[in-house]
C-alpha cells in the first residue's frame, strides 16, 4: 500500500494538482479522471472534504432519508487515514479545505479548536448534508477561496481565519441537526450503553476496575467523541455523569447490606483504593459512605 505524507499545504496542493496561493491554507476542487488507488495518508494539518459523488439512499437502523446526501469528512494533524477504492464510485469528486495549525497561532480560533470534536470522529460518523446545508458549506468555502485569490496583505489572515471559524461553527450546527434527526438511532445506542453499563458494574467492575466512556464507545462501535456527543444530545447529560449515577446507585444498594465493609463495597464497584470510593461518594452525596449508612 502506498503511503502519502501531507505535512505542508504545498504538498497537499501538489498532490491534488492545485496552485499554492497561500502557504498555510488551500481550497481544492478535485474531479479525478483516474481510478482511486488504495493508499495511507498521513496528515500534518486540518482538512475538511465535501464528497460530491452522487450517493445512494442512506439508511441507519430502521431510519431512511428521502434525499441524496453529500458527506463531509474531517481530519486533524497526526491522523492517518486509509483510502480504499469503491467499485461503485471509481472516480473521486470533492471540494476541500486544508489549513495548517500555524495559521491559527495567536488567534482566538487556535485557542478553541478543541470545541470541534468532529475532527476526531471516524469515517462512519461523517456529516451528511442536506441540499441547503451543501449550499451554505460551499458558500463559505467560496469566501475563503475569494480571499486567497486576493493579494496577501495585513488583513488576509484575520479574514481567512474568521471564515474558517464560520465554516467550523456551521459544521457544529449541522452535526447537532444530524444527532436530532437520528433520534431513533441515538435512543437505541443510549439504551445499549445503559444496559452494558449495568452489566459491567454488576459483573465486571470488581475484576476490571471502574467503567470508562471509551469502553462503552468501543462496544457501540463509535469514537469516544461522537459517542459522548450522541449521549449528551439524547439525554442532556454526559456519558460520564450517567456512569457516575449508576455507580452511586449500586453503591447505595451495596451499603444497605450490613455484612459488607466499606472496603468490600469499594472493591465490588471497581475502585482501586477505598479512599477513592469515599471521596467519590462524598462528592456525589455530601456524606461519607459511613455517614450515609448510619443516617
Amino acid at each position: 500500500m502506498q503511503e502519502i505524507r501531507l505535512d505542508t499545504i504545498q504538498q497537499f496542493n501538489d498532490y491534488n494538482g492545485m496552485e499554492t496561493l497561500h502557504p498555510l491554507v488551500s481550497v481544492v476542487h478535485v474531479e479525478n479522471t483516474e481510478h482511486i488507488k488504495e493508499c495511507m495518508m498521513h496528515y500534518g494539518f486540518y482538512a475538511l472534504y465535501l464528497k460530491e459523488n452522487k450517493g445512494c439512499k442512506l439508511s441507519y437502523g430502521r431510519t431512511e432519508y428521502d434525499f441524496d446526501e453529500m458527506t463531509v469528512t474531517s481530519f486533524a494533524p497526526g491522523q492517518v487515514v486509509t483510502v480504499e477504492p469503491n467499485p461503485e464510485v471509481p472516480f473521486a469528486k470533492y471540494i476541500g479545505l486544508a489549513f495548517h495549525p500555524d495559521l491559527l497561532n495567536r488567534t482566538s480560533l487556535g485557542k478553541q479548536m478543541s470545541r470541534y470534536e468532529f475532527f476526531d470522529y471516524t469515517s462512519n460518523e461523517a456529516l451528511h448534508l442536506s441540499a441547503q446545508e451543501v449550499e451554505i458549506f460551499k458558500g463559505v468555502l467560496a469566501m475563503i477561496e475569494q480571499e486567497l485569490h486576493h493579494a496577501i496583505d495585513k488583513h488576509t489572515r484575520e479574514l481567512v481565519v474568521s471564515h474558517i471559524e464560520l465554516l467550523l461553527n456551521y459544521c457544529l450546527r449541522f452535526y447537532d441537526r444530524q444527532f436530532i434527526t437520528r433520534e431513533e438511532i441515538n435512543h437505541s445506542v443510549v439504551k445499549k450503553f445503559l444496559s452494558l453499563l449495568d452489566e459491567f458494574i454488576s459483573e465486571k467492575a470488581e475484576r476490571e476496575g471502574l467503567p470508562t466512556v471509551a469502553y462503552f464507545a468501543d462496544k457501540c462501535c463509535l469514537s469516544t467523541g461522537y459517542f459522548g456527543t450522541l449521549v449528551k444530545t439524547e439525554t442532556g447529560r454526559t456519558a460520564k455523569d450517567l456512569i457516575n449515577d449508576r455507580i452511586l446507585a449500586k453503591a447505595k444498594e451495596l451499603l444497605q447490606s450490613e455484612t459488607l465493609s466499606i472496603n468490600q463495597v469499594s472493591q465490588r464497584l471497581g475502585f482501586e483504593y477505598s479512599q477513592h470510593f469515599i471521596r467519590f461518594f462524598k462528592a456525589m452525596t455530601g456524606k461519607t459512605p459511613t455517614q450515609w449508612r448510619a443516617a
